[in-house]
């Protein structure tokens, strides 16, 4: 019995250590990651290289131009963003968009995501409406299909139909010009 009640002050000292294990691992994991050069705004996405997911989206009332649904999709190179109304970010970003719209190369169409249609409208009255199709997404539903974690987001989608990039958070020029462009160019290039 002298041999068992030995045992048990060293189990009892590996049960404490455990927990401090796992955590050390887990900051270790934690300190790589930071120390990477990754891009926040880059995010995998499963849908990159997938056809765009099926919808259909009614217009912003008012905007002046269409809603637009998957099909829509087809036949050229199309900038879809998703925007709202009450996004600090989205109002950073919008310049961008601007400028990629008078691209006659290119469509650009915008995602209203869970807004109010009058805050959406004087949100493009103010800052311009580069969209050159509108749909909008009261309940949030068609942007869960698209893997939307917030906005503002940015797809490019081809010819074809498939989603070929995704940017997460507001575009700046340099992301355009260094992240946005090269695929647009090379969906441009593909002629599907």
């Amino acid at each position: 019995m002298i041999a068992t009640d030995e045992r048990k002050p060293r189990k009892l000292k590996l049960v404490y250590l455990m927990p401090l294990g796992l955590f050390l691992s887990l900051a270790l994991i934690f300190l790589l990651r930071l120390g990477s050069d990754n891009d926040p705004s880059v995010v995998p996405s499963a849908l990159v290289g997938q056809p765009a997911p099926p919808f259909e989206l009614p217009p912003l009332e008012g905007a002046g131009v269409p809603g637009f649904a998957r099909g829509d999709l087809d036949g050229q190179v199309t900038v879809v963003n998703i925007f709202a109304s009450w996004c600090g970010p989205c109002r950073i970003e919008h310049p961008q968009l601007v400028a990629l719209a008078n691209d006659a190369r290119i469509r650009v169409v915008g995602i209203d995501y869970k807004d109010q249609p009058a805050n959406a409208l004087r949100f493009l009255n103010e800052l311009g409406n580069p969209f050159a199709a509108i749909g909008v997404d009261t309940r949030g539903r068609i942007a869960i299909d698209w893997g939307v974690y917030g906005v503002p987001e940015t797809f490019v989608v081809d010819r074809a139909g498939i989603i070929r990039f995704k940017f997460i958070g507001p575009l700046s020029a340099e992301t355009v010009e260094g992240a946005l462009m090269p695929v647009i160019e090379v969906a441009l290039a593909a002629g599907t």
